[in-house]
């Protein structure tokens, strides 16, 4: 579902700095992985490279049989819409619209009609257990409750692959443990592959397998 060969990426400067190099990866449907890394080793530019954010110098990144190298821009922000979700440290739980909202805003930009839209965002909701706060407004909702509905939001429009970046670095530990839970049971419930990248060992602890960047030649190695 998600293949990454030889992926190589490098930034211009004083002196040429590499960030990547010869990456390697399969995800399949169902597949939960965690990304860790020390800081500068790469994991911000790896999502941004999966997610068709920032071209390689070189190798390839495919996604359900799509080389993105050869999408344009304006297919590669369909492609994100259509079948990824993000999930982020700081929430991005847009302030103005309600917990329902925010939720259904990717069916929205999808056009999905709004009778369908409102059996997905509730069935979403009562998932990640904030069934009775459809109505809430963010400014109402604790830090893991914020969490959830940008947890519903990336999943309500059943993407084929999660990005998860730090999803858990603003919560405190019980929070944390929920939206921990949370990501694999709705990853694995829906059959997606999801990528979790964190400092946190307890947190990779919730994958399936552990890859750590490196800064020895920046290789992505099982860890």
């Amino acid at each position: 579902m998600l293949e990454l060969r030889a992926l190589a990426k490098s930034y211009a400067g004083p002196v040429r700095r590499t960030v990547l190099s010869g990456v390697e990866l399969e995800l399949k449907p169902g597949d939960y992985i965690a990304v860790m890394g020390e800081s500068g080793a790469g994991k911000s530019t790896l999502l941004n490279l999966i997610a068709g954010l920032d071209r390689p110098d070189s190798g390839t990144v495919v996604l359900d049989g799509q080389d993105l190298a050869r999408l344009s821009d304006d297919a590669l922000t369909r492609l994100r819409r259509e079948r990824m979700g993000f999930v982020f440290q700081a929430f991005h739980v847009l302030p103005y619209l309600s917990v329902y909202q925010n939720v259904a805003l990717p069916l929205q930009l999808l056009h999905v009609p709004a009778r369908r839209q409102a059996g997905r965002v509730q069935s979403m909701l009562g998932a990640v257990g904030l069934g009775e706060r459809a109505g809430s407004m963010p400014r109402e909702l604790s830090g893991g409750e914020l969490q959830r509905v940008a947890i519903a939001r990336a999943l309500v429009h059943r993407p084929a692959l999660l990005l998860a970046d730090e999803p858990t670095g603003n919560l405190d530990p019980d929070s944390a443990r929920q939206v921990l839970r949370l990501l694999r049971e709705q990853v694995k419930a829906g059959n997606a592959a999801g990528i979790l990248v964190t400092h946190s060992q307890a947190a990779a602890s919730t994958a399936d397998r552990t890859h750590v960047l490196t800064r020895e030649g920046f290789k992505l190695r099982c860890g």
